[in-house]
């Protein structure tokens, strides 16, 4: 990604989540990104566009969280790897995280390119179970892989708008992996 476009997203990723998606005109960003009203519309189209490329940035960098390089066996330990990466990742960009999962306001809809890329982040995690489940129909895979994707994403939700609230809460993080790991052995038992 160019250096110009990177900076124009990062502005406007720090605008966000400072102020949401009202925070986010042209102008604002230009003027964070230190670059001028035509550098933005030249690479992208207008804010609409950034939303667009914020979102495609946020679901690519779930997608790269999700992702084991490594051969693996799907296990209670590799959940526990996948949960530590999405968390981290949740933890680490917020601001793209809170724009995926619906702090953006009707204003905003994400482009079919964007809501591509969300489907394809999703079918990382589908593939990681269908590994364990290979004899599943592929809707059942993928119901399991919602339901995986809802404990973390509730620990994270959690996380970003209650544990504020509840003063200091420790080891959140182990918890999540804690649920997950338990939902997956449940599952495993289940089917055994």
């Amino acid at each position: 990604m160019a250096d110009a476009k990177l900076k124009i997203l990062e502005a406007a990723s720090k605008l966000f989540f400072e102020g949401g998606t009202q925070a986010l005109s042209v102008r604002a960003i230009s003027k964070q990104a230190g670059v001028s009203t035509i550098g933005i519309y030249s690479h992208f189209d207008g804010k609409q566009g950034i939303l667009d490329a914020l979102y495609i940035r946020g679901f690519e960098l779930v997608a790269e969280a999700m992702t084991l390089e490594e051969e693996y066996d799907l296990s209670s330990e590799t959940v526990a790897v996948l949960v530590r990466r999405y968390l981290k990742n949740a933890i680490e960009n917020e601001a793209y995280y809170k724009l995926i999962f619906g702090d953006h306001s009707a204003e905003y809809q994400p482009s079919n390119e964007a809501k591509d890329v969300a489907i394809s982040a999703f079918s990382i995690l589908v593939k990681h179970v269908t590994k364990l489940f290979p004899n599943n129909t592929d809707q059942q895979n993928r119901e399991i892989a919602i339901e995986i994707w809802s404990i973390t994403h509730g620990f994270v939700s959690l996380r970003h708008h209650v544990y504020p609230l509840l003063g200091d809460v420790n080891n959140w993080e182990d918890k999540a992996v804690d649920a997950a790991q338990t939902f997956f052995e449940a599952l495993v038992a289940k089917r055994s």
